[in-house]
């Protein structure tokens, strides 16, 4: 998205009293490594919001000091109002790291002790909602800690210290006139909210089914499978034979598939992951592998060929995964053509086949019309 769409997007969806943004990587972290763009700082500066650091405290003490007037003096305008410290070890190391940072003129708003509870993790982030069974528990007691370790009045009096957000005009959503059936479950779960609800918003009634357990897929005129993460549950989708079967039966027979990233590695033959292969719906003449090498981008780039969202060529999108497409077959069809990033294969992307796409590239619907050509395709 860009600068406008970010803005627009953050002011739609900030309902609540606080709007809390997540930085990923490093404060100043994005595009690349000459440019702010695209990083949380940028993010910060867009929609003027305030920044609290938390900086690792870990293997150091007053040389934290030095770190943060890094942070803060690296742009003239930081926006940097307060600093927590993590992974702190005892009393004594919070002591030393509050002394080393005392000059700073930056408000320490509380620290968080090293063995603290935290969150599971794998390869991609934090494990999905779904699998969490003790969640809500972990939850209140990561909470009380919270309480007892930061300064939440100081926090709470920092964000109401905010300039006002600019006002949105929000676009109509049109009568439904499609069914999207979108999967979802502890396989598929990565999904943009902005795209749901563009789809909803150009008149798709979204219904939900999961290729790991049921055996029908809802009464539609597209399926959208999102990223997640199939190899999990590789097992348990190789066994589902019946909604493998049932999805390439539909693409075979001309119903509209969009799929990104776990949904493109679905419809695969196989996933191998942690020395066992798994049968998928075999849609594409190609296989699934899971490596150790991570792919994190910005993308860039343009659709080369008729496919099921021809329309404006270029696109900008974001790819992160731990899987590689292998044996592709030599008359493979990739319609996207990658000018930042790495793709499926030579900087290309994009399986198409019959009226189904399948791409690492995730693509935000709203900027370029996306879910306006999804919601108007029938078979």
């Amino acid at each position: 998205m860009g600068e406008n769409e970010l803005v627009q997007s953050f002011v739609k969806n900030s309902a609540s009293d606080i709007s809390i943004i997540e930085g990923v990587m490093g404060y100043y972290d994005g595009f690349g490594g000459k440019t702010n763009y695209a990083s949380t700082h940028h993010v910060a500066s867009l929609v003027k919001s305030p920044t609290v650091l938390i900086l690792d405290a870990s293997r150091t003490a007053r040389s934290i000091a030095a770190t943060a007037l890094g942070f803060a003096k690296f742009h003239r305008n930081s926006r940097i109002v307060g600093i927590i410290l993590n992974k702190i070890g005892s009393k004594k190391h919070e002591k030393m790291c509050r002394q080393a940072l005392a000059n700073l003129k930056v408000p320490i708003l509380g620290s968080i002790l090293k063995n603290s509870e935290s969150m599971e993790s794998r390869h991609l982030g934090l494990i999905p909602v779904k699998e969490q069974k003790s969640l809500q528990n972990k939850i209140r007691k990561i909470s009380r800690e919270i309480s007892d370790s930061l300064d939440i009045d100081k926090i709470l009096q920092i964000c109401k210290n905010v300039s006002q957000l600019p006002k949105v005009q929000q676009k109509k959503f049109k009568n439904p006139t499609a069914t999207v059936a979108v999967a979802l479950d502890s396989s598929f779960n990565f999904y943009y909210h902005d795209n749901l609800e563009a789809l909803r918003r150009e008149g798709a009634k979204l219904k939900f089914f999961s290729p790991v357990s049921d055996k029908k897929i809802p009464k539609c005129d597209l399926i959208y499978i999102g990223g997640g993460f199939p190899e999990v549950l590789g097992q348990s989708l190789e066994r589902n034979t019946t909604m493998r079967n049932l999805i390439k039966k539909h693409a075979e027979e001309g119903m509209p598939i969009y799929a990104e990233c776990g949904g493109l590695m679905y419809l695969t033959k196989s996933i191998s992951f942690d020395k066992k292969k798994y049968k998928m719906v075999g849609l594409f003449d190609a296989e699934t592998q899971m490596t150790k090498k991570m792919t994190l981008n910005y993308t860039e780039g343009r659709i080369t060929s008729n496919c099921l969202i021809s329309g404006p060529a270029k696109f900008r999108a974001h790819e992160f995964h731990y899987s590689k497409i292998s044996n592709l077959a030599r008359d493979a069809k990739l319609v996207y053509d990658l000018k930042i990033g790495e793709g499926i294969s030579g900087k290309k992307d994009a399986l198409s086949e019959y009226n189904t796409l399948a791409s690492y590239c995730h693509l935000y619907f709203d900027s370029s019309k996306y879910a306006t050509k999804l919601v108007s395709k029938r078979v």
